[in-house]
Formats: structure tokens, C-alpha cells, sequence
């Protein structure tokens, strides 16, 4: 096979519709285009989403609205640095942690984070702890008591 003998596939190629040729050719008169109007008219392409003037949906709809999550876990959270000013043995829960200032809001669950050193043993009660907290409170001869 030489690169002069190769052909295209029988019906792959068509010849282009010759429009405005005569009414015999069956594309005269109006060429396919329909009767006046802008699609009939040269250059009559409108861009995707035009619609005519009016302002097109897309512009219509707000942007970057995002969303909020109504059952999203509001936490407030202590480190347990803070936790060191509590004398050794004692139990320290919500209402605690409240009346030290430690929380602006008693309403919120609590989470206590590992920030910070703890040298005395407490008993924490809290909704959440994260793992550091955990390890040190238990580290330090401390219970942890999720409420």
C-alpha cells in the first residue's frame, strides 16, 4: 500500500450542502433558512444563554451562596493548659469550667483539646476530647468521663 492508494471509508465524506443554487435543487428561495427573522439573517448566531435582551437566567441566580449545615455540633473549646489552675483531685464538668470563665457560654457542648501541659490529676467531664487531651489527662493520673 503506497500513501497515494489510501482512501477514505465508501460514504465517510460528504459533499457540502450547496444552498441558494435554485428552487430545482430543493435548498433555493430562503436556502434552509425559514422565512425573515434573526436566525434567517447573516451573522444571526446568538451566543449560548442569550435570551433575546432579557437578563439570562444564569445572571439571574445568585452567586457563592453556599450553605449552612443546621445540625452542625457547636463546640466550645478548652485546652488543657487552662485546666492546671484547678487544684489537684478535683472534678471539673461544664458548670465548672463556666464559673472559671473558661467558657462564654454554658449552652455549647465542650471540647477539651491537648494544648498545653497538665501536671495534677482531675476528672474531666466533657462532650469530646481530642486524643492528645486524652492521652495526657490519663498521663497525668487523671479520668476522662465523655457526658
Amino acid at each position: 500500500m503506497k500513501q497515494h492508494e489510501i482512501r477514505p471509508p465508501v460514504h465517510s465524506k460528504h459533499s457540502s450542502k450547496r444552498v441558494g443554487r435554485g428552487n430545482g435543487s430543493g435548498h433555493g428561495t430562503y436556502s434552509g433558512k425559514g422565512c425573515k427573522g434573526q436566525k434567517s439573517r447573516s451573522g444571526g448566531v446568538k451566543k449560548l444563554g442569550f435570551e433575546g435582551g432579557q437578563l439570562p437566567l444564569i445572571q439571574r441566580l445568585p452567586r457563592k451562596r453556599g450553605f449552612t449545615n443546621i445540625f452542625k455540633t457547636k463546640y466550645s473549646l478548652v485546652n488543657i493548659g487552662a485546666l492546671q489552675r484547678f487544684p489537684d483531685n478535683s472534678t471539673i464538668d461544664v458548670k465548672t469550667l463556666y464559673e472559671a470563665g473558661l467558657l462564654k457560654s454554658s449552652n455549647n457542648a465542650v471540647k477539651i483539646l491537648g494544648n498545653g501541659e497538665l501536671t495534677r490529676s482531675l476528672t474531666i467531664k466533657a462532650h469530646e476530647f481530642s486524643s492528645t487531651a486524652e492521652e495526657k489527662i490519663v498521663a497525668a493520673g487523671g479520668k476522662v468521663e465523655r457526658i
